[in-house]
């Protein structure tokens, strides 16, 4: 494959992350927000809500595997991985818009139709996830291209995050004040990250051109079986070993990432500081990507996850025991989230080679199934995350609190607890995981690699 290629392959998957990220993360991060401080809806509804959330989460990452399967079975003029890119994208863009619409419905009635909204709502998005990353490998099977295909595409992707993420405050508050309305600024707000989505997702589509390798292209014509999926992902123990670290990693980052706005809200009481610290942070893990290949070159990536930990260690210590002051926090902040950055990207660098891995040991490739545990780990995060946010609100007293100074300093600090604590033990645990039973280096990737070529010639 030529180098113009190559990079336009490196360009055109990237971009194709923005709005992806921005309409997860305003669902992940936002919509219980929007349920208890926008919609204000009272502790039994937030408990009902948070309850589906939950339930829907875990039953939609069940079935990832499954569209992993009707991906690497999809035989179509445009490959197995665009035409569903594109449906998942228009469907999700649409729900995503729903989600945030309010259309009078009050008591049991919202809560259906908020579960059904919900519930569709993931398998929309798991379509378009999986296929989407799915199609990381067949991009190129070098390692250090890996990785800056990666970095790029995380790069990009966390300027979807932390656009949502800085700009919501002051963007709904704006819109608010024109509109007369705060449900009508979330509405308009989903709207337009709906459109970036389609957007970027267009160029992916129209810009990417898959490689053809002896290695890939004896596997495209051979279909998956539903027993098939079990053992590409039960079979391929790297595969497990990475989705439990993942899975350990992801509920720690989304659960303090969810209580952001909660924090500043309730605990530093200055709502608008939000958008100041998550621009800090989004530069912070920007910076961190960018610089990543730089690091790649002269550490291993055990190397570079020890010490993406001990400055996550730091981070949390360092937040946890801050007073109310912007410095600390801060530093405390940009550690946790420059490290975490790292950790996001190595991550997805460790599924990627368990493609070849499971290929070699189990003579099938899989990069559906193998992809479909990354959505299923977002979820199952998430799901988590929302899960203690929904409890912790309605628990410390939050929820039903008319203003900051009605949160007592025993609710304040079981939020910490939740967001900082509970977290950095979870990302801890991931680490060890991974340090005891993950085996795939450079020179065992190299040998994999020799012997698919050899078994394919």
């Amino acid at each position: 494959m030529s180098e113009q290629i190559i990079k336009r392959n490196r360009f055109t998957f990237g971009l194709g992350t923005i709005g992806r990220d921005m309409v997860y993360s305003m669902v992940s991060m936002y919509l219980i927000f929007y349920l208890s401080d926008i919609l204000k809806l009272d502790d039994a509804a937030i408990l009902y809500a948070t309850n589906i959330m939950l339930a829907a989460r875990i039953f939609d990452a069940l079935n990832d595997p499954i569209m992993g399967t009707i991906v690497d079975n999809t035989k179509s003029r445009f490959g197995k991985f665009k035409p569903w890119i594109v449906f998942g994208s228009l469907l999700s863009g649409l729900i995503t818009i729903l989600l945030f619409t309010d259309i009078g419905l009050k008591g049991s009635k919202f809560i259906a139709m908020f579960a059904v909204l919900y519930v569709a709502w993931g398998i929309a998005f798991t379509t378009n996830d999986i296929s989407f990353w799915s199609m990381l490998p067949s991009l190129s099977t070098s390692q250090k291209e890996r990785e800056k295909i990666g970095a790029f595409a995380r790069i990009c992707a966390n300027i979807g995050l932390f656009f949502v993420v800085s700009a919501i405050v002051p963007i709904t508050n704006a819109l608010g004040n024109v509109l007369g309305s705060m449900r009508s600024a979330y509405m308009v707000f989903a709207m337009g990250i709906v459109a970036v989505l389609l957007i970027f997702q267009a160029v992916t589509v129209l810009g990417v051109k898959e490689i053809d390798t002896p290695v890939i292209s004896k596997e495209k014509n051979e279909a998956t079986s539903l027993t098939g999926m079990f053992k590409a992902i039960f079979k391929n123990d790297q595969l497990c070993v990475t989705a439990i670290s993942m899975s350990l990693f992801m509920i720690g980052y989304m659960t303090t990432t969810s209580f952001g706005l909660y924090f500043f809200k309730y605990a530093y009481k200055d709502e608008g500081m939000y958008s100041i610290f998550a621009l800090i942070l989004g530069v912070a893990q920007l910076t961190a990507l960018s610089v990543f290949p730089l690091f790649s070159k002269k550490f291993t990536r055990k190397q570079l996850y020890a010490g993406s930990i001990i400055l996550v260690i730091c981070g949390y210590i360092i937040f946890f025991f801050s007073p109310m002051n912007m410095i600390p926090i801060g530093i405390g902040g940009l550690c946790i989230f420059f490290g975490q950055a790292f950790i996001q990207l190595l991550m997805l660098m460790f599924l990627a080679d368990t493609v070849e891995y499971g290929q070699w040991k189990l003579g099938k490739r899989n990069e559906g199934v193998t992809f479909s545990i990354q959505p299923f780990i977002n979820k199952l995060g998430g799901a988590v995350a929302s899960g203690i946010v929904g409890y912790i609100i309605v628990i410390s007293g939050i929820n039903s609190a008319i203003t900051p100074d009605d949160v007592t300093e025993k609710g304040l600090l079981l939020m910490k607890l939740a967001m900082l604590i509970l977290p950095l033990i979870s990302i801890l645990a991931g680490f060890i995981v991974y340090l005891t039973k993950f085996k795939i280096d450079s020179v065992f990737f190299g040998k994999i690699l020799s012997d698919l070529e050899k078994n394919q010639s």
